[in-house]
């Protein structure tokens, strides 16, 4: 596993993702080249210190239209920042960073946080994370696995 691959990887729009600090081995996420940073369903935020440093405690339903399968999860709180969503609405979102893996490429990305559940994706995978490891094909889909 690399954490980038040269050449870079085709991927199509949509593709299975694991973020292993998580213990969440399969997420579909959506490749989102209109998005900037990344982000992942979450809920039930609960902030935290730890040795001084601010953290998150959040829940995840990793599989979409699945509410009854939960993951707890605990990151480092990295950043807030102010998002519009595909509808222009704007949030203040908490930032983390997580290790993702897709197919053979293994790389930290940042996630805000928000509720999803409405969404058809669990996450999104912006522009800042995919520079120099992806190139999306808009006609393909799940080409880094054969799990769909």
């Amino acid at each position: 596993m690399t954490d980038s691959p040269s050449p870079p990887t085709t991927v199509g729009w949509r593709e299975w993702a694991a973020l292993p600090a998580f213990g969440i081995p399969r997420i579909k996420a959506k490749v989102d080249t209109g998005a900037r940073t990344s982000c992942l369903h979450a809920f039930s935020y609960e902030r935290l210190t730890e040795r001084g440093a601010p953290w998150l405690r959040f829940n995840v339903h990793p599989m979409q239209e699945d509410t009854e399968n939960v993951v707890v999860c605990l990151a480092p709180l990295t950043d807030e920042r102010m998002v519009s969503d595909s509808g222009g609405h704007r949030e203040l979102r908490p930032v983390i960073t997580t290790r993702v893996v897709m197919g053979e490429t293994a790389f930290d990305a940042d996630f805000t946080l928000t509720n999803r559940d409405s969404m058809r994706f669990r996450m999104l995978l912006g522009r800042v994370a995919m520079a120099s490891r992806f190139i999306v094909d808009p006609r393909l889909s799940f080409q880094l696995s054969s799990k769909s």
